[in-house]
This record gives structure tokens, sequence and C-alpha cells, in this order.
């Protein structure tokens, strides 16, 4: 029998969640403001603000999960967007019962000195890492309270299909195809973990399918870490194009651009991820649920077609 799942937003995680579930045979309900078709066969769309608990307690009655896929793009409305949808998720969850699974980023953790791992502490400085940290921490003590299911898995730099802007990678990517040169954010030959956004999805599925791993954080398996040169480099290959000229973004001169531009302003909060390795240890969650990422060269592939 066919279980019911609510996914909250329309996004490249929200649309490879409920393409997971629809494939398996099972209702799927995407929730967005617009209610606008996200093109996955055999899902329900369905028009709501998310931030308002009654009605998406409505929505959810019945669901076996909820699934918080929302990523408000604008950094600089964080502060007014997050709170009040965060809270009338976990409010909808605790009513109705179906399992609340998170998809997180590392924000939370802040600049760190090695790889990143579940049994870090989330010591984020800056405001996104502080909120971000305090939404799983709502969360978890809501789980750890008995008057919820909770779960979120937390993913790299986003890969693969649908990413567009909001990838390092494929922002540049249609330029490169091109044969242009590129910009990319600070060092541009340090390791950095990608995560393969179809990953993701499959992780954030098994995860609120799995009891045995709610009331935690689990990374997302992910590939080998490579610098942002050689993976745009790998993925131009995976389109038959050779390599281009990637020029460097300092930090210094993104903290120059947030003087006049409040959103670059909230960018170069986040420069430590470029101008120092920044790498993923996955293997907690690879040993839990047996998951291994997508095979870089098909990750590459996808990449590339969502662009084209």
């Amino acid at each position: 029998m066919s279980q019911h799942h609510v996914v909250i937003g329309a996004g490249p995680v929200g649309r490879h969640v409920a393409a997971l579930l629809a494939e398996r045979g099972e209702r799927v309900t995407v929730a967005t403001r617009s209610g606008r078709d996200t093109g996955v066969s055999g899902v329900e769309h369905l028009a709501l603000d998310a931030s308002d608990a009654d009605t998406l307690t409505r929505a959810t009655e019945g669901a076996a999960a909820l699934y918080n896929c929302a990523n408000p793009g604008n950094y600089t409305q964080w502060e007014q967007t997050w709170p009040p949808l965060a809270t009338a998720l976990l409010t909808a969850a605790e009513r109705t019962g179906a399992v609340y699974a998170i998809t997180g980023n590392l924000y939370p953790y802040g600049p760190v000195d090695g790889p990143m791992r579940e049994s870090l502490p989330d010591a984020a400085t800056d405001h996104k890492g502080i909120l971000r940290a305090r939404l799983w921490a709502d969360a978890r003590t809501a789980h750890e309270a008995g008057r919820l299911r909770a779960v979120e898995v937390r993913a790299s730099d986003y890969v693969g299909a649908g990413i567009g802007e909001n990838g390092h990678i494929t922002r540049v990517l249609p330029a490169a195809l091109q044969g242009k040169a590129v910009s990319m954010i600070g060092r541009t030959d340090l390791p950095h973990t990608f995560t393969d956004v179809l990953d993701v999805a499959r992780m954030l599925v098994a995860a609120a399918a799995d009891e045995s791993a709610h009331g935690r954080t689990w990374m997302v398996p992910s590939n080998a870490p490579r610098s942002q040169v050689q993976a745009l480099t790998e993925v131009l290959a995976a389109a038959g194009k050779p390599p281009v000229t990637v020029r460097r973004l300092p930090a210094g001169m993104l903290r120059a651009m947030g003087l006049v531009s409040p959103m670059m302003r909230e960018i170069a909060e986040m420069s430590y991820q470029w101008t120092a390795p920044y790498v993923v240890d996955d293997s907690a969650a690879r040993a839990h649920f047996g998951i291994e990422p997508t095979p870089w060269d098909e990750v590459c592939r996808r990449t590339v077609e969502g662009v084209a």
C-alpha cells in the first residue's frame, strides 16, 4: 500500500525527492507558494504558504513524511523567511505524526580545520550558519522530547541536474561550455567536496524511512574531493569540451563588493569555504545506509545535461 509524502519546495532537491518517491509508487504532493508544475510524472502539486502552520497541517494530515526541501535563495531575507517557515514545519510534523526530514547544509559547522563529520559541534559564527544550526537544534529538541520524529541530511555544494545559478560549478558552466574564461570564488586549487543533488534526495528519502536514523544529522555520501578547476574541467570533458581559463575572485574583493551589495556581503561571509580545504567525511552514513555516491563520471554527464 502506497504512503503519502509531502515535499515542501520544488527546487532541485524537492524535484528529485518527488521523482524518487513517485517511481516507487508512492503518493507525492509537492507544495510551493505558486503550486507550479515540477514536470515530475505522477506527482500532485499544491499551492500553499508553508509558513502557515494550520494550512500546512491540513496538507500533511495522514502523511508518512514531511520533507523540508525549501531553499530561500536570498540570503539577505533569511532572518525573516526561515524562522516562521521552520516553526510551521515543526508544528505540522508534531500535529500529524509525519516524519520531519530536513535538507541541511554545512553552514552550521562554520570554519573547520580538517574533514567535516557529524560529531563536530555546530560552531558557526556568521548569522546564516547560526540560523541553520538553530533550526536543527529546535528539531532535535522536539525529537528528544518525543514530540515528533526528525532527521537532517547535510551536503556540500551541489552538482548534478537542475542546480543552475545556485551551484558554484553550474553558475559558470554555460560560459565555460562556450570556451569563455570564468571567475570562481577564492582558491580554485584546493580540495573541495561536491555533492550530487540526486544523492541528497536519495539520502533524505532513506533517512526519513529509517527509524534508527532519526534524531541526528547525517552527511550525504559524496565523491572524492576535487578542486574547483578540476571539477569544472571534468564536467567540461563530459561534454567533449576543453578546459577554460579560470580566474580567482579573492575573498577581499567579495568583501569590497559587499560594501555596496548586501547579497555580496552575505556571500563574502561564507568565503572561508573557498580559502581552505572544505572536505566531508561521509563514512558514518555510508556504513549505516549502505549508500554510495553516484559515480563521478555520471554526475558530470548529468550536470552538463541539466544546463543544456
